[in-house]
């Protein structure tokens, strides 16, 4: 059995090796996936690909969860990991150096280490179950202020436009309710960003568990707490959610926006 800390050393060690693809990055084509919004780079499968390399050696047998190249193996394995290798694409084919490489190890159904990596401000963000959340090395805490001292993270759903009224609804509630909303283009980094208390909250109709499952272990361990928007628990099967994390207080007061 794995000890999750030396998991989590060979995460860290993987994606610091994998940012150099990223950081070295130019003349980027983008490819489109399920619409012109859903775009895929050379660069997400070669950091993909790294990842897989490093964390097979380092966890033989384990099966992998990941955004690209149809690699969505069985979250019932003992062993998994669940990869984002460029959280925020469109960001990086823009060039807005705002991404970041999110990975979950997930052992018997529970999320043991994650660690999400933004390699142009060169912060780790890094969790391990029952022993804290950090940001290099730093312990790091969700906001215990109420929405109206907050500032709010959210994500547009861009996939999804039939989603966009009531999305943007939203969002105009969330704006008058705290100090100023934020819109960054990484659901990793906006959950790490209300992990590290930086925002009170952030929301987004709909993701992928793979832009979500780091961050939802440094909420945990960083004090706050995570659901969908109805309030339910944000499943680990896979299917598409809505996700809504913060500082316990600020998640109460949004809660009743919705």
């Amino acid at each position: 059995m794995p000890n999750q800390k030396d998991v989590l050393n060979a995460i860290i060690a993987a994606q610091k090796e994998a940012a150099a693809l990223i950081l070295q990055a130019h003349g980027v084509l983008a490819e489109t996936k399920t619409g012109h919004r859903d775009v895929v780079t050379e660069y997400d499968r070669r950091v993909q690909e790294l990842l897989m390399a490093r964390l097979s050696a380092a966890v033989p047998g384990a099966a992998f969860f990941c955004e690209e190249n149809e690699q969505q193996g069985d979250l019932k394995a003992e062993h998994v990991f669940i990869i984002d290798p460029i959280d925020g694409t469109m960001n990086f084919v823009r060039g807005f150096h705002h991404s970041a490489i999110s990975v979950a190890y997930m052992r018997s159904g529970v999320i043991r280490a994650a660690s999400v990596y933004n390699p142009y401000a060169e912060e780790c963000f890094s969790a391990l179950a029952g022993e804290g959340a950090w940001c290099n090395g730093r312990p790091i805490h969700a906001e215990t202020l109420p929405l109206s001292e907050s500032v709010v993270c959210c994500g547009t759903a861009p996939y999804s436009p039939q989603l966009a009224d009531s999305t943007f609804a939203l969002m105009k509630k969330a704006f008058l309710a705290s100090l100023d909303i934020r819109r960054e283009g990484s659901a990793a980094l906006d959950m790490c960003s209300a992990a590290a208390g930086r925002a009170g909250v952030y929301f987004e109709p709909t993701v992928s568990l793979w832009d979500i499952a780091a961050g939802l272990l440094l909420m945990q361990e960083a004090g706050g707490v995570c659901c969908r928007l109805d309030g339910s628990p944000v499943p680990l099967d896979g299917s598409k959610t809505s996700i809504l994390a913060g500082g316990k207080q600020a998640v109460a007061d949004f809660l009743k926006l919705v």
